[in-house]
């Protein structure tokens, strides 16, 4: 600081006059006038601060960079749906798959509820399982696996169609070429002569298949095979189906118009 100009006198204590009074102001120095010591002093402690404020800076960055990024896939239509792709429908139509799916049109695709979907396109009674994924940018992917058919069921003047569980997938008009029948009251997946029916069609050697032309259950101890020709298989109920199956196999060649293989063990002709 430097002194101003004098702005006065003022009266001493004995009534005369004082020198000139000086005011100070503040004058900023020139970079020449600190010490170099005291410059690399300065500039290591601005580093300091600036390496220590460097990761929360960093941390900041990368949060609002996330931030931003979770708003634009989870919030805005950007990343929205734009295709529904239906992978491996034979029985059902992509358009049925889609319906069942129920996936709106822009929905963001980061919040597409995959397990939910899967499960409203496997109620579709021909699918036995589905999976959904995600192709970005804006693709739903649905792959279907449908039912199996091992047999058919005369009802009235349809067909109804069976898979391994005794589910009814599809109905027909005539019975489907290359399915034996099985006859039961009510096919379904808990009823009890659905379940004996297909117990012993999966039992059945290649022999017996190609000769059967229906599996007829009358009741649970009352199963019959039709086979070709006219021939008939008295099976009984459904235990021992191995057994039965091979014994049957091994009498195709006798000539009988019945053979009785319910009790395995002891065999009877007709």
């Amino acid at each position: 600081m430097s002194p101003g100009p004098a702005r006065g006198r003022t009266p001493g204590p004995d009534g005369g006059r004082r020198g000139p009074v000086r005011r100070w102001q503040l004058v900023r120095a020139g970079s020449d006038a600190v010490p170099p010591s005291t410059r690399r002093f300065m500039a290591r402690a601005r580093q300091r601060r600036m390496r220590a404020a460097l990761p929360w800076a960093v941390a900041v960055g990368v949060l609002a960079l996330a931030g931003l990024v979770a708003w634009t896939v989870l919030g805005t239509g950007l990343f929205g749906v734009r295709e529904v792709r239906v992978v491996g429908a034979k029985l059902v139509t992509p358009v049925e798959v889609r319906d069942a799916a129920a996936v709106p049109d822009d929905q963001p695709l980061a919040r597409v509820d995959l397990t939910a979907t899967a499960r409203r396109v496997g109620a579709l009674a021909p699918v036995e399982r589905a999976s959904v994924s995600r192709d970005w940018p804006g693709t739903l992917v649905i792959r279907v696996v449908e039912r199996t058919a091992v047999a058919a069921v005369p009802q009235g003047e349809q067909f109804a169609v069976l898979d391994r569980a005794g589910v009814v997938f599809q109905t027909v008009p005539r019975a489907p070429d290359g399915l034996p029948l099985v006859r039961v009251g009510k096919p379904a997946p808990d009823d009890p002569g659905t379940r004996a029916g297909l117990a012993v069609l999966a039992a059945l050697s290649p022999q017996l298949r190609a000769e059967l032309v229906a599996v007829d259950v009358a009741g649970l101890a009352r199963i019959r095979l039709r086979l070709r020709h006219g021939r008939t298989v008295v099976w009984g109920d459904a235990t021992r189906n191995p057994d039965k199956s091979r014994v049957a196999t091994a009498l195709l060649g006798r000539q009988a118009d019945t053979i009785d293989v319910s009790a395995p063990d002891v065999v009877t002709f007709q």
